[in-house]
């Protein structure tokens, strides 16, 4: 699928992700009318699926590598591609090379590849330098910083800045917003208790907030801590992600 061209700065690859497709659909055409607004044409490879992270963090480099050359093959065309999500964004920047350290070859794609992915607000600020977010939102938002996205990509200001661009937000910063949200992925399989307990935390220090919504950059961070604000009772917090705060109507 592609954008109608709305500018000539070129074409970028989005990859939706799983979960985007699958749960939040709207984050992929937020991001798009985000890339759109930053003057790109948005292609969207329709066959693309996983990036391998789940097979990779198990331990299954066969089906990582299976998926990795799959992806690779569908977004290596591009000069650039985009990722509404750290954490699949840091797989591919960072774990795709390693998986082909032992085939020059796909070591050396993994690599071109890599160096052309980007996480969405950190594309939309470092490479299409964006300083003022198209859409609209009113109210008071807290960020958290997703492990991946910060730690793998270095997202950190780049968010901050396109919200605090926003005339009718008023960003608050949330205490302990680098600090873990307990989902992990597979961690958060393997170690439910442990992953109830980060999550807890980091939900109490939403309440304390005061915000009126809390945004983020990943949909498994999305997912853990919008289901235990839910399950505990709060129906009232807003849980979004930042491509669609900064999107929005």
């Amino acid at each position: 699928m592609t954008s109608a061209p709305p500018g000539g700065r070129g074409e970028v690859g989005l990859f939706v992700t799983c979960l985007v497709d699958l749960m939040r659909p709207s984050v992929a055409f937020s991001s798009i009318r985000l890339l759109e607004a930053a003057g790109y044409t948005v292609v969207v490879p329709e066959a693309q699926t996983c990036c391998g992270q789940p097979g990779y963090n198990a331990g299954d480099t066969r089906s990582a590598r299976t998926l990795a050359r799959k992806v690779i093959r569908e977004f290596e065309r591009f000069d650039h591609v985009v990722v509404p999500s750290g954490s699949c964004a840091g797989m591919v920047r960072v774990h795709f090379p390693e998986l082909f350290v032992d085939d020059p070859a796909w070591h050396a794609r993994a690599g071109a590849l890599a160096a052309r992915t980007y996480e969405l607000t950190q594309f939309l600020v470092d490479i299409a330098g964006m300083t003022q977010a198209p859409g609209g939102f009113s109210g008071s938002v807290a960020y958290h910083d997703s492990c991946a996205g910060l730690r793998e990509m270095g997202v950190k200001r780049q968010p901050r800045l396109l919200i605090d661009s926003m005339p009718d937000v008023r960003r608050v910063e949330l205490r302990e917003c680098e600090e873990c949200c307990g989902f992990g992925g597979l961690f958060s399989v393997k170690y439910p208790d442990i992953s109830g307990a980060i999550v807890q935390r980091k939900c109490e220090h939403i309440h304390a907030s005061g915000a009126y919504a809390v945004a983020l950059g990943d949909l498994g961070c999305m997912m853990n801590i919008e289901g235990r604000l839910r399950r505990t009772g709060d129906g009232l917090t807003q849980v979004i992600h930042v491509a669609e705060l900064l999107a929005g109507e």
